[in-house]
């Protein structure tokens, strides 16, 4: 008998997971789901993916309710990543299996125009008020949450883990003759505040820092387009290093090599490539947006400057990469942190819990 069929036989939970297209793909709400379906089997589980198709909006909830058929046979519950959500709302009254929420976004999701975020807003507040209950990524989409309606005591967090793989070899040189090196994880969309980091860091004194810019580069090509063209001008040409969309081995090899992370995300959620940055002992710089103030305190772990402030920003990165014992000091703080941020195998004991839990509350 094959393992699989093994460990499908004595499972005690069955799962399934709705997300939004190929549940492979490099970001961190997808990273968490492959996380939490490995760890499975040690929680007397099995969780498997069901997919709706990644179409235009809001084309995907015509399939949706064939996803969440197909996922509800055979399994016990279902699991629906925030990212599906919106095109599985209108259907999950029709169908017996108890759904979870599994949230990573915020209501009306992150990027879109307006008349797309009212409507995905609205149309994310009816499935999660619609669940058995929901696992949240972080306390600030708790806030979220209850901001539309959904009871507190349905809402349980549980954060990603912070522990990520090395790659073998010795540390690489990302300083590449200037005095410190700058890491940024991040795909390149507007959120994510890539232009802006660029035009601080194009601030810095010549020699002062070598940016290095991984994540992947064709997510919105519009706006990668223009990413391309910053870095190509002459203020930054000799400064930027583009590595695009690394295996997580690579990525904890540059989190090991580099001096400094440096993240102007708008809105994250939660903030999984600021709390790796800190678990691997780099000080942060970013916005004071999203969940970073949760994350890091500033002047402990972070220097933070507020969302858009340009000068403040420049001026914290200017500040962390000239000053070697200011920098010295938040990599202290970042590794006391560290101690506190959660590994994967935590994370994924309190996921499978939490599920269980909210389960049983909605049978009783």
């Amino acid at each position: 008998m094959h393992p699989s069929d093994v460990r499908t036989r004595r499972a005690h939970l069955r799962l399934s997971l709705v997300t939004l297209g190929d549940p492979n793909q490099r970001t961190g709400g997808y990273r968490y789901h492959r996380m939490m379906a490995a760890a499975a089997a040690d929680h007397s589980a099995e969780l498997r993916f069901e997919q709706v198709p990644p179409l235009p909006w809001p084309i995907p909830a015509l399939a949706a309710a064939r996803t969440l058929r197909a996922a509800a046979e055979g399994s016990d519950a279902i699991l629906l990543d925030s990212i599906a959500a919106a095109y599985a709302a209108p259907w999950i009254a029709r169908i017996r299996t108890p759904v979870v929420a599994v949230v990573h976004q915020p209501p009306g999701g992150v990027g879109h125009g307006r008349v797309r975020s009212n409507a995905q807003r609205r149309l994310d507040g009816l499935a999660y008020r619609s669940a058995a209950g929901i696992v949240a990524a972080s306390e600030t989409l708790v806030d979220e949450l209850r901001a539309i309606g959904v009871p507190a005591d349905r809402i349980v967090v549980v954060p990603p883990g912070c522990d990520v793989p090395v790659a073998s070899g010795s540390p690489l040189d990302l300083r590449r003759g200037s005095a410190t090196s700058v890491l940024c994880v991040a795909n390149w969309v507007p959120p994510k505040g890539i232009l802006e980091l660029l035009d601080a860091c194009a601030t810095l004194p010549e020699g002062a820092a070598t940016l290095w810019l991984v994540g992947a580069l064709d997510v919105d090509r519009r706006y990668a387009e223009r990413v391309r063209r910053r870095i190509a001008a002459p203020d930054l040409a000799e400064r930027v290093v583009v590595r695009g969309s690394l295996p997580i081995e690579e990525v904890g090899r540059l989190y090991r090599s580099a001096d400094v992370f440096a993240l102007c995300s708008f809105v994250d959620a939660y903030g999984t490539a600021w709390a790796e940055a800190i678990a691997a002992g780099l000080p942060v710089v970013g916005w004071r947006a999203g969940n970073l103030p949760r994350l890091a305190e500033q002047g402990r772990e972070a220097l933070m400057a507020e969302p858009g402030d340009l000068a403040g920003l420049a001026s914290a990165l200017r500040a962390i990469t000239t000053e070697p014992h200011l920098r010295e000091r938040l990599a202290a703080g970042a590794r006391r942190r560290a101690e506190t941020l959660p590994t994967w195998q935590a994370s994924a004991d309190r996921f499978f819990a939490a599920v269980r839990e909210l389960l049983r509350s909605q049978a009783s």
